[in-house]
């Protein structure tokens, strides 16, 4: 625990202890269940296992991996007892988790080699894309970098007003333009903005629409072109943001949105109202895309850094 200490603040590990709560507690609540009247991890408990797993957002395909690593140490150990089970559970999800060096990180940080570093926000209308933009500002802004907003959605004013106020409140430029207008030109403004200013790091916020996938995909795809007449590798970051209390809508979301285009990175919001948080341990083993970011709480500072050992800590506490 003291290598955790080191690279991970006091104040982070007990917002993120926080914020887990609820998952935590059901999720303790399903497993005493699913363990009572047992002492040995046997086929039954095995059997209660994966349905405490899979009702708790992990994930099927996720929930199959873990229920066969426990297999495998069954087999091997011979005798597990009931008892040992959730430090088990936690060893393999920590192990299965580890097996990319996705999460690792514990601070907000942009590469050295873009500058602007270009990141446009994608998520469907609800997710918290405009709060999770707004946090970030704050995190880089704290960091000393210089920051610019874009307001690409420009098909819902109230978007176009919140991303103000977040941006009144970080004390950072915004690029917007009349609600209806084009985003491709909203992002092209913000980008040749960003460069005029010499800032670090260019944010975009983007339409949450998703019910025609083919208008997603040519709307995006247009957004990227243009971006690219002022900076040719821009976009370098396609962030998606997903409602973690949505559970595996998410799942959902996450497949449909890296069809319409190519996602980068991922952050999973409102963890902290609900009870699941298994949902992360899912979406960062079953997509080949980063959890870069969660949101554990309404503060401003509640965004965080993914760090899955940290993660798993706090869950399995």
């Amino acid at each position: 625990m003291s290598l955790f200490k080191k690279i991970f603040s006091k104040e982070k590990k007990e917002t993120l202890d926080k914020g887990l709560e609820k998952s935590k507690t059901t999720f303790f609540g399903k497993l005493s269940k699913a363990v009572a009247g047992k002492s040995k991890v046997d086929d039954d408990v095995l059997d209660n296992l994966e349905e405490v797993l899979v009702s708790s957002d992990v994930g099927v395909a996720t929930t199959l991996k873990v229920i066969d690593r426990i297999e495998a140490r069954v087999a091997k150990d011979k005798y597990l007892g009931t008892e040992e089970l959730n430090q088990i559970l936690r060893e393999e999800i920590a192990g299965l988790l580890s097996e990319t060096n996705i999460g690792n990180e514990t601070e907000f940080t942009i590469p050295k080699d873009n500058k602007p570093h270009v990141i446009m926000v994608v998520g469907v209308n609800g997710v918290g894309k405009t709060t999770t933009i707004g946090k970030l500002a704050a995190q880089f802004k704290k960091q000393g970098l210089k920051v610019v907003l874009g307001a690409g959605d420009t098909f819902r004013a109230a978007a176009i007003d919140q991303l103000q106020v977040w941006a009144d409140r970080v004390e950072v430029p915004i690029v917007k333009q009349k609600m209806g207008s084009d985003p491709a030109s909203v992002a092209f403004d913000t980008l040749q903005s960003g460069v005029q200013q010499n800032a670090d790091v260019v944010i975009i916020d983007t339409a949450g629409r998703l019910h025609n996938k083919v208008n997603l995909m040519n709307e995006l795809s247009k957004i990227k072109r243009v971006m690219q007449k002022v900076s040719s590798d821009a976009p370098h970051d396609v962030l998606l943001v997903l409602d973690g209390s949505t559970g595996q809508n998410a799942f959902e979301q996450a497949k449909a949105f890296t069809k319409a285009t190519e996602v980068t990175s991922l952050a999973v919001t409102k963890l902290d109202g609900t009870a699941k948080g298994g949902v992360v341990i899912g979406i960062s083993d079953q997509f080949q895309i980063p959890v870069k970011y969660i949101g554990v709480g309404e503060g401003i500072d509640d965004l965080q850094v993914f760090n899955k050992i940290e993660f798993v800590d706090s869950f399995f506490k």
